[in-house]
């Protein structure tokens, strides 16, 4: 698995990240496999957050053996310092870390939330405030949606924050306004030193009504050669890392996909995966923001 700095942290981290929602409803013996396979292929940075159900508790009955092998990321979804402060202390206890390396403001999206958490007493003063306490090491925002890339602009023009995560597909891409909004992003996170993590490279589309065979709120592409060229657009772009989806049965075959030799598919192979696999994006601006 290539390793990169993730940004100004002084780590340097798999690519592929593992996205610990996956876990959120596991039981710990089929957790514990997946360690065996994140350890197999050299990935060492987790990324959780105090919502996905039981993930904390999954991920924290490894860090007595495995602390110093992983960065460890969680998210907390309040707005007030207050809740921050306690949210944050909830997530130190269930992963059993007095330090966490990564706190994130959690789909921080909406711009009246915006302004709530980013204002005085919002979440990230208490971030902040833990931060000097050696709580945490680093702060880093997340968010969906067709208008993320915006927001996240105008946090780091609040905040220095340390990472950003964010959509990153080729049908999200192929929108001209997103692309817009994503490319001075990275742009910046480049000029500054701020980590980008990406989410739903390999998301198909929108389940269409009525199928419920889901472990992750998109469907997923499973095809093999297309998931693979999918994992390649991403990583192709330099010091951008992937993070695995939620649905872990997908997690071999794109933990494969990184562990290849990186080569950016040409636009007419994604293109034709498009359409043969009527693929479309999670976030058209206007038209279908919510998760």
């Amino acid at each position: 698995m290539q390793k990169l700095p993730f940004g100004r942290t002084g780590h340097t981290s798999s690519r592929v990240i593992f996205g610990a929602a996956a876990l959120g409803s596991m039981r710990q013996e089929k957790a514990d496999a997946l360690l065996e396979l994140l350890l197999a292929h050299g990935v060492n940075h987790i990324d959780t957050a105090a919502a996905y159900g039981d993930s904390e508790l999954r991920v924290g009955a490894w860090m007595p053996q495995h602390r110093e092998h992983f960065f460890l990321a969680t998210k907390t979804g309040e707005r007030t310092a207050e809740g921050a402060r306690a949210s944050l202390e909830r997530s130190r206890e269930r992963l059993q870390s007095d330090q966490l390396d990564l706190i994130q403001l959690h789909n921080l999206v909406d711009e009246r939330e915006w302004q709530v958490a980013l204002g005085p007493g919002g979440a990230l003063e208490a971030l902040i405030e833990a931060k000097q306490r050696g709580h945490v090491r680093f702060i880093g925002v997340t968010g969906h949606g067709s208008r993320v890339a915006a927001m996240h602009l105008a946090s780091l023009a609040r905040f220095a924050f340390d990472s950003v995560l964010l959509p990153c597909s080729f049908t999200m891409l192929a929108q001209p306004d997103y692309a817009a909004d994503f490319e001075a992003l990275l742009a910046l996170c480049r000029e500054r030193g701020v980590a980008v993590q990406t989410i739903k490279a390999i998301a198909r589309r929108r389940w269409p009504d009525g199928d419920l065979r889901r472990f992750s709120w998109y469907e997923p592409i499973r095809d093999a050669e297309a998931l693979r060229r999918a994992v390649h657009h991403v990583l192709a772009r330099p010091g951008v890392f992937v993070n695995s989806s939620s649905d872990a049965s997908l997690l071999p075959a794109l933990l494969a996909a990184a562990d290849e030799p990186l080569a950016a598919p040409a636009a007419r192979e994604l293109e034709a995966d498009v359409a043969r696999l009527e693929m479309s994006p999670l976030f058209v601006r206007g038209v279908s923001d919510a998760i």
